[in-house]
């Protein structure tokens, strides 16, 4: 949560620690966020990749956050999986995040966005506002704060990196707008 953050980028949860790479946010290697963010500010989808091609540079990631002032958090702070998997289909929210709170402690951002349906659902609900389609946004009442829906960035959602990242691009465009 950098100070001066401009943006909340916002999942649901993470997945289970087996699955990660790293112990930062978008653990899961075969998770493409950071692939998408290579993607729409360096043109390279593999950026922050390690040499091993194994893991994330998760220090070189953080400065980089902090630098564009990108704030990254989950929807729900607790949880239960009802299944050995990632999904967000089989998980149970046991506690919701306080987005309100979270936004108090972000007094510049001006853009939330959701990676997937159920970050989606949640923040749309406790912010009042109806939930955007896929790569469009809803203005929220705590004016001039926009909610995006983007694209999941699990390689389950059946979209390419580069025409995900188009989505996020416009985003990261408006932002530069806000400055």
């Amino acid at each position: 949560m950098p100070e001066g953050a401009r943006l909340l980028m916002l999942g649901t949860f993470p997945p289970s620690e087996k699955r990660w790479a790293m112990p930062f946010y978008y653990p899961n290697f075969q998770n493409d966020m950071w692939r998408i963010v290579g993607y729409c500010f360096f043109g390279d989808k593999q950026h922050f990749i390690a040499d091993d091609g194994k893991h994330y540079r998760i220090e070189e990631l953080k400065t980089f956050l902090t630098e564009q002032g990108i704030a990254l958090y989950d929807t729900c702070t607790r949880i239960i999986r009802t299944k050995n998997t990632a999904s967000d289909k089989d998980l149970q929210v046991v506690e919701q995040t306080d987005i309100s709170a979270l936004l108090q402690r972000l007094p510049h951002c001006r853009a939330i966005v959701t990676a997937g349906q159920l970050a989606t659902t949640l923040c749309a609900s406790q912010l009042g506002v109806t939930e955007p389609k896929v790569g469009e946004y809803v203005e929220c009442s705590l004016s001039p704060l926009r909610l995006y829906r983007m694209p999941s960035s699990s390689r389950a959602y059946p979209m390419s990196i580069e025409k995900k990242a188009a989505f996020y691009q416009r985003v990261f465009d408006y932002l530069q707008t806000c400055r």
